[in-house]
């Protein structure tokens, strides 16, 4: 996809632990956005970006002058998302594709779906307002990354309280990398998966499902137990989507 995180303001991207904590975009502060006439969108929360700084201090035995690092961090929204009254400053490449007829399908056959928008920037499922940010089908150099993205959120949509009801999407404060935000996200990718597969999404993209996977296997612990019921959801999830009402076996 088009880009990683970088300031709106000077164009640097942000670089170290912040490629980890922040999302593709165009981040600036609350006074930056403010300074340049812009607006938070109401009930928007911030990203901490952090970095280094070195202080100088003395010291106490040997009184002499040295350098400390000091770590602190700040708040940030991306504007293209989360903010009204300002232009991306960013020149993107775009790809032209021809949409993927089986995964077209998929989407569009998706009932009682929640609602979706196409902006570039973030991936990303609101459960509050049951809505789907994903980026467009040109800002992905493939178009199966494309469709990829777009079910792994339409899989963390299907846990909404008036679909599947998944404590992953329905717990409130869930903190990043705690086990119901991980099995969740496990679940997402392991139905993205089997949706990309039905779609007929090759390999490479489901390869990259695969290491993602493994990642949260290993935040999990590679609780088997876990695993199992996450891999259960996932499928009921992608059945969800596609329509398939679920069997009672006898």
């Amino acid at each position: 996809m088009n880009g990683g995180a970088v300031n709106w303001k000077t164009q640097r991207p942000y670089r170290g632990i912040n490629t980890f904590l922040l999302e593709a975009g165009e981040y600036a502060t609350f006074k930056q956005i403010q300074d340049a006439g812009g607006k938070v969108k109401k009930g928007e929360k911030s990203h901490i970006v952090v970095f280094w700084k070195w202080i100088e201090k003395e010291n106490e035995e040997s009184r002499d002058i040295e350098k400390i690092p000091y770590l602190r961090y700040y708040r940030v929204f991306e504007i293209n998302n989360q903010v009204e009254g300002l232009k991306s400053k960013k020149k993107e490449t775009t790809f032209d594709h021809d949409p993927i007829e089986k995964a077209e399908e998929i989407f569009k056959e998706y009932n009682n779906s929640p609602d979706y928008t196409f902006y570039s920037g973030r991936a990303v499922y609101y459960p509050t307002v049951d809505k789907i940010n994903c980026p467009p089908l040109k800002d992905f150099p493939k178009a199966e990354e494309f469709y990829s993205t777009l079910f792994h959120e339409m899989i963390h949509s299907t846990g909404h309280k008036r679909r599947l009801a998944r404590l992953g999407v329905t717990t409130q404060n869930v903190a990043f990398g705690d086990e119901v935000y991980s099995k969740e996200e496990l679940v997402a990718e392991m139905g993205a998966a089997m949706l990309c597969g039905i779609a007929g999404i090759d390999n490479n993209t489901l390869e990259n499902s695969a290491s993602y996977i493994q990642s949260w296997l290993r935040s999990l612990k590679e609780d088997s137990r876990l695993v199992v019921q996450a891999a259960a959801q996932a499928q009921k999830a992608a059945d969800y989507i596609l329509g398939i009402e679920e069997i009672e076996e006898g």
